[in-house]
């Protein structure tokens, strides 16, 4: 059974949310969440599901499900 401590930190975590700030800090949480942000804020100013996504070593990653083949 879990303690009260973890039962609030538990409900805590589960309505966490990405804010700004969260690029900023370490702690695995945040990290997570701002990376989850960066690539979702890429696929959508992408735009297209056709087109590609550019790598951070300037390689094109296509979107597409025809295109990942």
């Amino acid at each position: 059974m879990l303690s009260k401590k973890n039962q609030s930190d538990s409900t805590e975590l589960a309505g966490r949310v990405f804010h700004e700030e969260d690029y900023q800090k370490s702690d695995t949480l945040s990290s997570g969440l701002a990376t989850t942000h960066e690539q979702a804020m890429d696929a959508y100013m992408e735009g297209e599901i056709g087109g590609v996504m550019e790598d951070v070593a300037g390689k094109d990653i296509p979107l597409g499900k025809d295109d990942a083949e």
